[in-house]
């Protein structure tokens, strides 16, 4: 076995340092006393409070997760549909374009993307806001569904769904009761990457949302151009926290879940 050297060590220190010092750091001066993020005067929690009375920080956090929820869950519906087709339907006029057009958000660039809808929502007399964001980020992240569902029906027995027709069922309650339960861990990761992706998003949005709607990436961007605010730098260690819980927890669970598959295994 090889021996963790010195250089694989160091290595290592300087990655860890390169990816998590500099939220080390934002966390530390969201606890600061100045207004100045890179002047300490104190501890203090002074800046959460601020943020929690700021009522465009809230509008915008409020309206980014209305658009990831409603988006993620058409981007689901749409891509585990686009994901069967691929899979199950074989060989059918028009497939290559299908196929090319469901996974083509993957290689596109976000400004093309964003700007093809501006003009498409421009040239449909739509007003920007909350449903145009959301058909935007709906048209993004169902490719990364399709993706995901697809590996997971690649592998699915469908001698399964043989024996639920020939019990009866017709082709949807079959899907329904016996495919759906199984795929439903690609599903619902599926769900997860595309809540993910629209909360993160900031070019698309950019080019989709108006005045009547602005999603958090882009209230926050708005404020660094004028230069970082402690309540930046509040609001990051809020979403640190979140994520990091998030993390923290899956990963107690799958754990346990682990221990409990293994004193199944025993008994």
């Amino acid at each position: 076995m090889r021996r963790f050297s010195w250089f694989n060590a160091t290595s290592l220190t300087i990655g860890f340092a390169f990816l998590y010092l500099p939220m080390l750091i934002l966390v530390i001066y969201s606890f600061n006393e100045s207004k100045l993020v890179t002047v300490w005067a104190g501890f203090s929690t002074k800046w959460y409070g601020e943020l929690f009375r700021n009522e465009a920080f809230l509008d915008a956090a409020y309206v980014t997760l209305r658009v990831a929820i409603f988006s993620s869950l058409l981007a689901t519906v749409l891509g585990t549909m686009a994901a069967y087709v691929l899979v199950r339907a074989g060989r059918f006029p028009g497939r290559t374009l299908f196929s090319g057009m469901i996974y083509a958000p993957l290689v596109m660039p976000e400004v093309i993307t964003g700007l093809s809808l501006l003009l498409l929502f421009i040239s449909l007399g739509l007003d920007r806001g909350v449903l145009t964001i959301v058909l935007a980020h709906t048209t993004f992240s169902m490719c990364f569904v399709s993706v995901v569902v697809s590996a997971r029906l690649a592998s699915f027995d469908q001698s399964l769904e043989e024996a639920a027709l020939d019990l009866g069922c017709t082709p949807f309650e079959a899907f329904r009761l016996v495919t759906l339960p199984v795929i439903a861990p690609a599903v619902i990761s599926g769900w997860l990457l595309a809540f993910t992706l629209s909360l993160d998003d900031l070019v698309i949005a950019s080019f989709t949302s108006g005045p009547s709607a602005t999603t958090l990436p882009i209230k926050i961007w708005s404020s660094i151009r004028l230069g970082v605010s402690p309540e930046i730098n509040a609001l990051s260690t809020i979403l640190i926290a979140i994520v990091a819980t998030g993390v923290i927890s899956a990963s107690l669970i799958s754990k346990r879940a682990a221990m409990q598959r293994d004193l199944d295994s025993k008994t």
